[in-house]
């Protein structure tokens, strides 16, 4: 009941909270998409920042803990693109989306509130890594099987750089490379600066976990639910599972970035997964409907990995 009441339901209940607004109305449409955008453009990336400035970093790159994260994720991919192929007879095209979907957590809008009203700045340092490579990874994994997919193989030459300069016009991947250029060159944020960073990062993660459930209004539970289901169990349950083995039995790591990285695992799909199925006109109701059920499930399924982990 402890973890309800101290972890769940803080941060789940706001985005109860926001869905249960926009669907009565009482938040517009406009106000969804101005509110995601504050977050994503200036409140995250400045909480980033400014935590990420004054974290101590390691001495050396923390290749086991990355290898738990990334190594469990590509084998899930691989393996969700299989199911999708062999078992719902999909397209590549198609299949690329769902593998996706089955190994794309949603790190920023629900990872970050989750991890640090669980560990606090404990869990910074493994956390912040997760949210500065996930999606380097992914899409990268992504837009190379879709677009082999569909024939456009002389596009893939590009796709490095072109992920690269995406990147880099991540709000969130710059306030995490500003933080980190203070925290090397030892800088102190200036004090009206960080008076500014503290307001703008004390409301990110109630406004975040408020747009995940303003946003999730606006998807609606359709098509074809089999493919939805499946990926709801692949994402909420063998995702996090597969983590905990990597972390827990294979590489050993300590039970704070074990439990970081089971729980950012353990996150529902990512909403991003929904815009690369319109993007390339596949997967798309599977798509939102996986996004939905699955933050729905997490619910339970998060309170019973923490459980699990034995976190108080």
């Amino acid at each position: 009941m402890g973890i309800l009441i101290e972890i769940i339901m803080p941060v789940f209940g706001l985005v109860i909270l926001g869905y249960l607004a926009a669907r009565m109305g009482w938040f517009e449409e406009s106000g969804i998409k101005g509110l995601s955008s504050f977050v994503f453009n200036f409140a995250i990336p400045v909480m980033l920042f400014r935590t990420l400035a004054t974290t101590a970093l390691p001495q050396e790159m923390p290749w086991r803990f990355l290898g738990s994260y990334y190594l469990s994720g590509i084998a899930l991919f691989v393996a969700a693109m299989l199911l999708g192929r062999t078992v719902f007879h999909q397209q590549v095209k198609s299949a690329g989306i769902f593998a996706m979907a089955g190994a794309y957590s949603n790190v920023v809008l629900l990872g970050i509130p989750l991890i640090l009203t669980t560990f606090g700045n404990a869990a910074s340092l493994p956390l912040f890594m997760i949210v500065a490579t996930q999606a380097a990874v992914m899409f990268f994994a992504t837009t190379v099987v879709v677009e082999s997919a569909g024939g456009h193989v002389s596009r893939l030459r590009h796709l490095p750089w072109q992920t690269i300069v995406v990147l880099a016009r991540n709000p969130i991947i710059v306030g995490l490379l500003l933080g980190l250029v203070f925290n090397l060159l030892e800088l102190a944020i200036p004090s009206p600066i960080d008076a500014v960073a503290k307001s703008l990062g004390g409301a990110a993660l109630p406004c975040a976990v408020f747009s995940v459930g303003a946003s999730l209004s606006q998807y609606r539970v359709k098509g074809s639910l089999p493919e939805a289901l499946s990926l709801v169990a692949l994402k909420n349950v063998v995702h996090p599972v597969l983590v905990w083995i990597m972390a827990d039995r294979i590489f050993h790591l300590d039970a704070v970035w074990t439990a970081t990285a089971v729980l950012l695992a353990g996150t529902p799909v990512g909403v991003n997964v929904y815009l690369f199925a319109q993007r390339y006109g596949a997967l798309i109701a599977p798509a939102a409907a996986a996004v939905v059920l699955s933050t729905g499930t997490s619910i339970v399924t998060l309170s019973v990995i923490l459980y699990l982990l034995d976190v108080r």
